[in-house]
């Protein structure tokens, strides 16, 4: 007769409350919480620079060639004419003042309270050290320093005189008149795209 093992007790039931799922789904959170953390901190950095510091934009048309050209992308300084005035042949974007919601970029020529005047294809300014007037060269961008057209203007306060490096595809004061502070968004810092013409901006040093 054969002999049967008695089977041993069966074990008890687990209730242990932390599976595998549970697992999985505190560290899903805790990885969604660190990227909630990571884009509140990117947008604290990210808005105020490009609401208030710098800003990108987008070059369309030929009106600046061929110191820029279309499709070109700049780097807006915006932060910059909070401590100093625009100065002469500062390159700046602003809103045109015959409709704000299209954006402009062109070249400072004029400085409040100067008197410009083109004529004769040549830009001259008439202010405190040049009562006679004395001609602009602008060589260090220009191709040509021939600037069609006829203008008379003398600005007030806080009013420029802007024109485009190409001048005969640019609206411009010649135009539209001048300029107020108010409209300048900023001054072009960097052309970054296409990278093969990268550049950073300064003013350039006239010889009146």
């Amino acid at each position: 007769m054969g002999f049967f093992k008695k089977d041993p007790t069966p074990l008890e039931p687990s209730w242990d409350t932390t599976s595998k799922y549970d697992n999985f789904w505190k560290t899903t959170g805790e990885f969604l919480l660190e990227i909630v953390k990571v884009v509140v901190i990117s947008l604290a950095i990210i808005i105020p620079i490009r609401s208030f510091l710098i800003q990108p934009f987008y070059v369309k048309g030929a009106s600046m060639e061929p110191t820029f050209e279309d499709h070109q992308y700049l780097i807006i300084n915006e932060i910059s004419y909070r401590f100093n005035e625009p100065a002469r042949g500062d390159v700046i974007v602003f809103r045109y003042p015959k409709d704000p919601k299209q954006y402009f970029i062109k070249r400072i020529v004029g400085l409040p309270g100067e008197r410009v005047v083109v004529r004769d294809g040549k830009v001259k300014i008439f202010n405190e050290d040049f009562k006679n007037g004395v001609e602009i060269n602008e060589s260090m961008y220009l191709d040509t320093t021939v600037t069609m057209g006829t203008k008379d203007m003398t600005l007030g306060e806080d009013e420029y005189f802007v024109l485009g490096d190409n001048r005969d595809a640019s609206l411009d004061s010649r135009s539209f008149g001048v300029l107020p502070k108010r409209l300048i968004v900023g001054k072009v810092w960097i052309r970054g795209f296409p990278f093969s013409t990268f550049k950073i901006f300064t003013t350039p040093q006239y010889q009146l």
